[in-house]
């Protein structure tokens, strides 16, 4: 798929990856709306602002309205509650499952028919190696990211018959403010973007952002106890 030409929207795209993935959008020829809750903290030139908030349906579908003739959506709006599943509130529970799971279905539910007015499109979903495992301190993302993931593959398979390709990036930790806390290693957000950019245009529907994530991949075939000894 040929970025260039294309009109995309970018969720999330004041900061971070999504500021990334914007920049390099337009670095290959791509007119960028960028989605932000606050379009006033955009400040990319040559993007065009969108006021988009992914846990708000109105939002959605005033952005929808506002951006025309989109054939390239990624959904990368993100948050972080470190939230248990067992004795954490509730209410940041259904906040990480707002922003990455239902966020991301009514967004492409409201742009669903401007892909599919296009001979090709094609969705990418910012998941994550905790789509796959998950550790204490972060186990009510990763049960977000995990049903994203699931939404992602039952997606893939909806929008197949209106020729829209549905791929997901899985990441481990990156060089963010998201993940500022984080001791050990962090991916450059650029080379990521730019990574997923690549696949995306080549087809691919998991795009495999680093070594840490291809060897989680690798270890769900061998059961519960590959990915947690602990239990073993």
């Amino acid at each position: 798929m040929d970025i260039a030409g294309r009109t995309a929207l970018v969720t999330g795209a004041n900061r971070g990856l999504g500021r990334h993935f914007a920049q390099q959008l337009l670095a290959r020829g791509a007119t960028v709306y960028a989605g932000a809750r606050d379009p006033g903290s955009v400040d990319l030139p040559g993007v065009i602002p969108v006021r988009l908030d992914v846990t708000d349906r109105l939002s959605i579908t005033a952005a929808a309205e506002q951006a025309q003739g989109v054939s390239l959506l990624i959904n990368n709006a993100g948050s972080f509650t470190g939230v248990s599943l067992l004795d954490g509130d509730r209410s940041d529970i259904e906040l990480e499952m707002a922003t990455h799971y239902f966020g991301p279905l009514d967004v492409i539910r409201a742009f669903a028919p401007q892909l599919a007015a296009h001979e090709t499109s094609a969705v990418l979903n910012v998941l994550s190696v905790l789509s796959w495992v998950t550790f204490p301190g972060y186990t009510g993302y990763s049960a977000a990211k995990s049903a994203a993931w699931s939404l992602t593959n039952g997606l893939r398979q909806e929008m197949a018959g209106q020729h829209t390709q549905v791929s997901a990036l899985h990441v481990g930790f990156m060089d963010t403010d998201m993940a500022r806390s984080v001791d050990g290693p962090k991916s450059d957000p650029a080379v990521v973007a730019s990574l997923a950019l690549d696949g995306l245009a080549a087809g691919q529907l998991e795009i495999l952002a680093d070594e840490g994530t291809r060897a989680v991949q690798a270890g769900l075939g061998r059961g519960v106890t590959a990915i947690y000894p602990q239990f073993a």
